[in-house]
This record gives structure tokens, sequence and C-alpha cells, in this order.
């Protein structure tokens, strides 16, 4: 796998960059912001890449930082997202705003991103909640969805698996909503 790459900028186009690592120029798709904030060509440059091979094509993906690129990573493990469309989704959202569109489950958000309709966002909320480590910010401190969450984690529960639990769990005693959230995890 190709990691990243260190070298000049040969070429800036709307598509991508050609970096010219040791005389050999490697072809690199990027979004038009991270093309915007690379420095002007002949300077030297590193992009952080992800090598998506195919059974007829091999192309590199190319991010300004190492979690940018891991994000991208997470996103093609999304059902039906292939690098085109998680290309278009950091260019759409930057990575804060993804996070902040899954995790107050914002479909909106990413309708805006061309090729995603409502049932597609709906879908990608559903799946990358459980693969983006995401914090709990709607979660107030003092409530008692915080309290049954904070006794699941000491249970042993994975984050992930609290979220799905806890959500829409916000009417009654903190027992009550522990007991609902516990049945919700055994499947009961």
């Amino acid at each position: 796998m190709i990691d990243r790459l260190r070298g000049t900028l040969a070429l800036k186009d709307g598509d991508g960059v050609v970096v010219d690592v040791g005389g050999v120029g490697y072809r690199v798709a990027m979004t038009a912001r991270g093309i915007a904030e690379l420095p002007g060509v002949g300077r030297e440059i590193v992009v952080h890449t992800h090598l998506h091979v195919r059974e007829d094509q091999m192309a590199l993906f190319g991010f300004d930082t190492a979690d940018e690129r891991d994000l991208f990573g997470t996103l093609l493990g999304a059902s039906g997202v292939g690098p085109r469309l998680a290309l278009s989704i950091l260019a759409t959202l930057a990575p804060a705003a993804l996070q902040h569109a899954v995790l107050a489950e914002d479909a909106a958000a990413l309708t805006a991103v061309p090729g995603i309709g409502k049932k597609t966002a709906q879908k990608l909320i559903l799946d990358l909640r459980s693969r983006l480590d995401l914090p709990d910010a709607t979660l107030d401190p003092s409530t008692p969805a915080a309290e049954v969450r904070e006794a699941l984690e000491g249970l042993g529960y994975q984050s992930a698996e609290v979220r799905e639990a806890v959500a829409g769990l916000d009417e009654g005693s903190v027992e009550e909503m522990l007991k609902a959230a516990l049945q919700r995890l055994g499947g009961a």
C-alpha cells in the first residue's frame, strides 16, 4: 500500500494533482479543498494517500492529513460507498461536519452531497454511527440517559452498542431506562 507521497508538485487541476517522486509522476485524486490548500507547482509537498485497487484499475486518493485519509477508509467500508462517492462526501463536508451530521442524525446535511438522496443519507448515518468513534455530545452529563450510558459502559459494553441501546430512551427513571437498554442489548 502507498501510505503517503513526498515529492514535487508537478501539476494541479480540477480532479487532483501529479506528484513527482524520484522522477515518477503519481496521479492523485483529491478534493477541491485539498488541492487549494497545496502550495504552488514546483514546491515540495506531502500527501497522505489511499491506494484503491480494483480488477481493472489502481487509483490513488490524496488527503492533507492522515486522519482525513482514515475517515476516507471508514467511508469506503460503508455499504454502497465507493471511492468517488467517499471523496465527494469529504469534498462537501469537512470531517468534523460529517461527524456532527452522523451524531445529530442530520440526513439533510448528507443530501447536500451529489449522488446522495434522503434514503441513502439515512442508511449511511446508520452505517457510519457504528463505524465512527463519535463522542456523545448530545448527552448532558446530568441527565438520566447519561447515567444509563455510564452504567452500560461500566458493564463493558462498547460505545457504539451503548449509543444504539440508549437512542430514544429519554423518559422514565434511570432504573427503567437501564432495564430497557439492557433488554435492547440482550435482544429480548
